[in-house]
């Protein structure tokens, strides 16, 4: 009698080495592909937190995403990149499954489980970027920090929010919402007077802060400028 095949699990698949696939740990501060390297593999965050960065021709450094567990980055070389155009670096250990190019082509083809993943993945990342793009263009420093906080804790996506690990600092944080070291320094000094987040090693964001920018609350208009004064 033939043994029963089990089903294809998307999660054991990207868990496990196997044909064009290599899982590996990184330590902190470690980098994993950088910018204008061939890019021919994709990788995807089991365990840990990946920054995203670009490098000017100027020599100037942006941090443009942070990858968590459980995404797909690297993308790009499945769209015809020949070359890395960012350069990906740990903030903490990590556990990175690579798998090649002809190998993701070769799955995504045969499993419709794992290209529906992956699609999903591509989706949301798709409306991530949309959504950062109008937040650049519209909103203040104040209201990018605010949501770049509600996004690290996982608003929405946890049933409590997650605390935001220090590897987060007020260097990365300007970086990513395109303000000063300083200007980032005041909004966090006010978030806090207000309540709307504490300090305990980490960031501890609650939910008065998602509250006050649905609803854009003008007591912290108010509280601003006189704190600022």
């Amino acid at each position: 009698m033939v043994a029963k095949k089990s089903p294809f699990d998307p999660k054991i698949f990207l868990s496990v080495v196997g044909t064009g696939k290599t899982v590996s740990k990184y330590r902190k501060g470690e980098v994993i592909f950088a910018q204008g390297e061939m890019a021919d593999s994709i990788y995807y965050l089991q365990r840990g937190r990946v920054k995203v960065v670009v490098l000017s021709e100027q020599g100037k450094e942006a941090v443009v995403g942070l990858i968590e567990a459980g995404q797909f980055f690297g993308e790009g070389c499945m769209n015809g990149h020949r070359l890395r155009i960012a350069t990906t670096t740990t903030m903490e250990p990590c556990l990175i499954t690579a798998i090649s190019k002809s190998a993701m082509l070769a799955v995504l083809e045969k499993e419709p489980k794992f290209s529906a993943l992956f699609m999903q993945h591509l989706l949301t990342r798709n409306s991530r970027v949309e959504e950062d793009l109008i937040d650049q263009l519209f909103n203040s420093s104040e209201k990018r920090l605010a949501r770049l906080l509600l996004l690290l804790a996982n608003f929405g996506k946890e049933a409590h929010p997650t605390p935001i690990n220090p590897s987060i600092n007020q260097e990365t944080l300007p970086e990513m919402i395109g303000t000063t070291r300083s200007g980032v320094s005041f909004f966090l000094n006010k978030f806090r007077k207000l309540g709307l987040i504490s300090y305990n090693g980490n960031i501890e964001v609650h939910q008065s802060l998602l509250n006050a920018i649905l609803y854009e609350k003008p007591e912290l208009t108010r509280r601003g400028k006189a704190d600022h004064a």
